[in-house]
């Protein structure tokens, strides 16, 4: 038994090392001045240090601006998505209705849906109403999710009938049980799937691509993509791997911040105790 555990720390290290080396490599590079970068860009170590191309990325183009949109735009889906979804979780895992089963299938298919097969109809639905270029046609096509629909409706489940039960007798209406009662008890589900929704929000590039047309309407995915356009910006590797740094260090800090209240959450929702 001690021998499988020793063998088994040591394939999840040797994965996690492989797995950290690429966004090493990317910071190394980010710090180390192109003029170098030109002449070896294999080195597992900084042959320079330099913060120019960190700063050369923040003056060109409108990079704080485009933060600003992806942090609304980001919260905006996650606040949003967490309302939603914990409501027909819950309507779907507690509650009796008409054709609760079907509707719940017809939900869980979705997942087999492509998000890419939704953007024409979802482009001539905003482009209708003249909603492209703002922050609602970027956060609303991500609000319903069906996998947060089914986080929340295995956590939901967990939960004893006795506490809803409990709470209609002593008056509360379903409403403020779910608000009062239930959803204080479900944090940890609420926040793996806030950091799942966080994440994918944050990353994605096709749709602010296909929805935002103004600079100015950009989000950090699509605006720093956008710095390719620029030769001096995309042949400089340093100034290539800051980009990547800048975009995805704010992940990073959340889900350190997180982590043990996502690993929590995921094992609660699949069941675990």
């Amino acid at each position: 038994m001690k021998t499988k555990r020793q063998l088994l720390v040591v394939i999840t290290s040797l994965l996690a090392v492989i797995w950290i080396l690429p966004v090493y490599w990317m910071v190394v590079m980010a710090v180390t001045p192109n003029t170098l970068l030109k002449l070896n860009s294999t080195a597992l170590w900084p042959q320079g240090l330099t913060f120019e191309n960190f700063l050369g990325v923040l003056q060109i183009g409108l990079t704080m601006r485009w933060f600003y949109n992806s942090l609304v735009v980001t919260v905006m889906a996650t606040v949003l998505t967490l309302l939603l979804q914990s409501m027909a979780g819950y309507a779907f895992a507690k509650m009796k209705f008409a054709a609760r089963k079907t509707l719940y299938s017809l939900t869980l298919a979705g997942l087999m849906v492509p998000k890419e097969a939704l953007f024409i109809p979802l482009f001539l639905m905003f482009a209708k109403v003249n909603g492209h270029n703002t922050y609602a046609a970027l956060y609303l096509p991500r609000v319903a999710i069906p996998l947060g629909v089914f986080i929340m409706v295995q956590f939901f489940r967990g939960i004893p009938d006795s506490v809803t039960e409990a709470a209609e007798i002593d008056g509360a209406s379903p409403v403020r049980a779910f608000f009062n009662i239930i959803l204080p008890m479900s944090l940890p589900a609420l926040t793996s799937l806030g950091i799942f929704t966080y994440i994918l929000t944050w990353n994605d590039y096709l749709w602010p691509l296909v929805s935002a047309t103004r600079k100015e309407m950009f989000t950090i995915t699509t605006g720093l993509a956008s710095l390719q356009g620029n030769f001096a910006q995309a042949s400089e590797l340093g100034s290539l791997m800051a980009r990547g740094v800048i975009a995805g260090f704010p992940l990073l800090v959340l889900f350190l911040i997180f982590q043990k209240h996502l690993i929590r959450g995921i094992s609660m929702s699949s069941g675990g105790k």
